[in-house]
C-alpha cells in the first residue's frame, strides 16, 4: 500500500515537473531570457525609425551635387549594398547553426564570436564612436527644425524678406532635456512604442517634403537640375569635387543602420528563425526606404535644381503653406527624439554592462529603486543609469552647440560608419560563419565589394572634412544664426 502511495506521489511530482518545464518553455527562450515577442513588423518599424531619419532631408542636396544620372544610380547602389550586407549580418546573429546556435546579443558579441581578438576592440571603438556621432547629428537636426518652426512663423508674420534671426542654443538645450528624461528607459525592448511613433513621424515629414516638391514642380511646370549636377561657375571645380564626395557620405548616412541590426534581431520571436524574419524585415524596410528616398531626393532636386537646400524642410526653399512646414518640422523633432534613443540604447547597455562587470559589488551601479506610478507597474530607477546617461546627453548637446553643421556632420558620420560597420565586419563574419574558402569566387567577390565601399568611404570622408574646414572659417559658436 505504501509502495503504491509512493508511486502515486512520484508520478504526481513528475507530472508537476513536466508542467513547470512546459510553462517555463512558454515563458522563456532557449537562452533562459524572457520570451521575445518581436515580429517582422516591429523589426521593420525599428529599422525604418533608424533609417528614415534626418538623412532623408539632405538627399535633394546630395542629388543636386551628383546630377540626374549619378544621383539616383548611387542611391540604388547604396540600397543594394545595405540590403545585401544586412542579410549577411542577419546570418551572424547565432554562432554555428542559424536555428539553434548560441545567440549574439549585440553587434560586438557577433564580432567577438566570429572574428575575436583585436578586431573586437576596433569594432567597439568604431561602433560606439558612430553612435555618439549620431546623437550629435540628431541634436543638430532637431534644433534646426525647431528654429525652422520659429522662422517660418516669423516669415508668415513679417514677410519672406524679414531677417528673423534665431539662436540654435536654447533649442539644443530643450532637446537635451527631453533626451535626459527618455534616456531613463532601461532597455531596447521597452521602447518599441517610441519606435512606432517615430516611424509614423518619419513618414509624415518625408511625405510632406515629397508633396511640397511635387507641388513646386507642378506649379512652375519645370524640372530643375542637370544630368551632371551643380554646374562649374556656381561652384569652383575643386568645390564640385569635394561636394560630390560629401554627397556620397550624405547618402551613406541615410542608409546606415547595420550597427543596430543585431540588437533589433535580438527582439524577434522564433520560429521562424530570427535570421529569416530579419531578412524579410530588411527587405521590406530597405525597399520602402529606397522608394521614399528616390522620391524625396529627386522631387526636391526637380523643384530647386542647383539651389536645392542642405535640409529640404528647413532651408526655406518653401515658405508656404507655413502651417504644413510647421507640422513637418514638429514631426521631425518627435522622430529624432525616438531615433536618438534607438541609436543610443546599445551604447548605454554596453557602458552599464561593463561597469557591472568591473564593479560587481557596487550598490551604486546595481541597486534599483522602485518608483510607484499610479495605474501602472512601478518604474525601476538606477542611480548609475541616471547620472551616466545624463552626462552623456549633456556632452552630446554641448558638442552640437560648438559644431552645428548639419550636412558636414551627416557626411562624416556616413563616411566613418559605412565601410567598417555596414560592409567590412558583416562580410568578414559571414566568411567565417559559412566557412568560405579563401580565393574562391565568392570570397573574391565579397572582398571586391568591401574594397569598392572602402574607396567610397575615404572619398566621402575627405569631402565632408573639407566642408567642416570651410564652415569653421566663417562660424562663431553660440551666436544667433
Amino acid at each position: 500500500m505504501k509502495m503504491g502511495e509512493n508511486n502515486n506521489v512520484a508520478s504526481k511530482h513528475q507530472v508537476f515537473d513536466v508542467s513547470i518545464n512546459v510553462t517555463e518553455s512558454k515563458c522563456f527562450d532557449d537562452d533562459g531570457r524572457l520570451k521575445r515577442t518581436g515580429s517582422v513588423w516591429t523589426a521593420s518599424a525599428h529599422i525604418i525609425t533608424a533609417v528614415i531619419g534626418s538623412g532623408v532631408l539632405s538627399l535633394a542636396w546630395a542629388v543636386a551635387q551628383l546630377g540626374w544620372i549619378a544621383g539616383p544610380i548611387v542611391m540604388i547602389l547604396f540600397s543594394f549594398v545595405t540590403y545585401y550586407t544586412s542579410a549577411l549580418l542577419a546570418d551572424c546573429y547565432r554562432s554555428g547553426d542559424s536555428v539553434s546556435g548560441k545567440r549574439n546579443y549585440t553587434y560586438m558579441d557577433a564580432v567577438q564570436a566570429n572574428l575575436g581578438g583585436l578586431q573586437v576592440k576596433i569594432c567597439g571603438w568604431i561602433q560606439y564612436a558612430n553612435l555618439f556621432g549620431v546623437a550629435i547629428g540628431y541634436t543638430i537636426a532637431s534644433s534646426i527644425s525647431m528654429i525652422a518652426i520659429k522662422r517660418s512663423n516669423c516669415f508668415h508674420k513679417h514677410g519672406d524678406q524679414a531677417p528673423c534671426q534665431v539662436s540654435s542654443t536654447p533649442y539644443m538645450i530643450m532637446f537635451g532635456i527631453i533626451e535626459i528624461i527618455f534616456s531613463q528607459i532601461p532597455d531596447f525592448d521597452q521602447i518599441w512604442w517610441l519606435s512606432i511613433v517615430a516611424a509614423v513621424m518619419s513618414f509624415t515629414y518625408s511625405t510632406i517634403g515629397l508633396g511640397l516638391g511635387v507641388a513646386k514642380v507642378a506649379e512652375t511646370g519645370k524640372i530643375g537640375g542637370s544630368l551632371t549636377g551643380i554646374s562649374i561657375g556656381t561652384v569652383t571645380e575643386m568645390q564640385k569635387i569635394w561636394k560630390s564626395f560629401q554627397a556620397l557620405g550624405a547618402i551613406a548616412f541615410a542608409y546606415s543602420y547595420s550597427l543596430i541590426l543585431i540588437e533589433i534581431q535580438d527582439t524577434l520571436k522564433s520560429p521562424p528563425s530570427e535570421s529569416k524574419t530579419m531578412k524579410n524585415a530588411t527587405l521590406i524596410s530597405v525597399a520602402v526606404t529606397t522608394v521614399f528616398y528616390m522620391l524625396c531626393g529627386c522631387f526636391g532636386y526637380a523643384a530647386f535644381g542647383d539651389l536645392a537646400p542642405g535640409n529640404l524642410l528647413t532651408g526655406f526653399g518653401f515658405y508656404n503653406p507655413y502651417w504644413l512646414l510647421d507640422i513637418a518640422n514638429i514631426a521631425i523633432v518627435v522622430h529624432l527624439v525616438g531615433a536618438y534613443q534607438v541609436y543610443c540604447q546599445p551604447l548605454f547597455a554596453f557602458i552599464e554592462k561593463t561597469a557591472a562587470e568591473w564593479y560587481p559589488e557596487s550598490k551604486f551601479i546595481a541597486k534599483e529603486i522602485s518608483v510607484p506610478i499610479i495605474g501602472y507597474k512601478s518604474f525601476k530607477l538606477n542611480l548609475f543609469r541616471i547620472i551616466w546617461r545624463t552626462i552623456f546627453v549633456i556632452i552630446t548637446t554641448v558638442i552640437s552647440m560648438l559644431l552645428p553643421f548639419f550636412n558636414d556632420i551627416v557626411g562624416i558620420l556616413g563616411a566613418f560608419g559605412f565601410w567598417p560597420l555596414t560592409v567590412y565586419f558583416p562580410v568578414e563574419m559571414y566568411i567565417v560563419q559559412k566557412k568560405i574558402t579563401k580565393w574562391s569566387t565568392k570570397w573574391i567577390c565579397l572582398q571586391m565589394l568591401s574594397v569598392a565601399c572602402l574607396i567610397i568611404s575615404i572619398a566621402a570622408a575627405a569631402g565632408s572634412f573639407a566642408g567642416v574646414v570651410s564652415d569653421l572659417q566663417v562660424y562663431k559658436p553660440f551666436k544667433t544664426t
